[in-house]
């Protein structure tokens, strides 16, 4: 599991919570350092901030979706960005899941185990 979020209180909220459901938690503070881990860290799901900088979540979820070997990784959006036209966006680049800040941590427990256990059925 990778949490990239470019706000340490949010991505600490989210690892936090995460972790303590017994998920194996990494972080990443933006798109460019999730996509330098992502080799490393092997995510079955990767949570993502839709505005970050040096590379947003928009362009971080299309490489990720065009690279080989991350294709297939589950990746849930998070964030303020709550219009119609960004869910759209999501789902035309291949994300899995939006949640919207601010957001209950059971509903993003719930969210990622359904998503964890969707990776591990494609996988196996």
């Amino acid at each position: 599991m990778l949490v990239v979020d470019d706000d340490e209180v949010i991505r600490q909220l989210i690892a936090v919570n995460l972790t303590l459901e017994g998920f194996h938690v990494e972080t990443a503070s933006d798109g460019q350092d999730c996509l330098d881990r992502v080799g490393e860290v092997r995510p079955d799901v990767i949570t993502l901030d839709v505005m970050m900088p040096r590379l947003d979540g928009w362009m971080t979820a299309t490489r990720l979706r065009g690279g080989e070997d991350t294709r297939h990784i589950k990746i849930m959006m998070i964030t303020a960005r709550a219009q119609e036209d960004d869910k759209k966006r999501g789902l035309g680049i291949g994300v899995d899941a939006y949640l919207t800040k601010p957001f209950d941590p059971a509903e993003l427990i719930q969210m990622v185990r359904d998503l964890a256990s969707a990776s591990r059925t494609a996988d196996g």
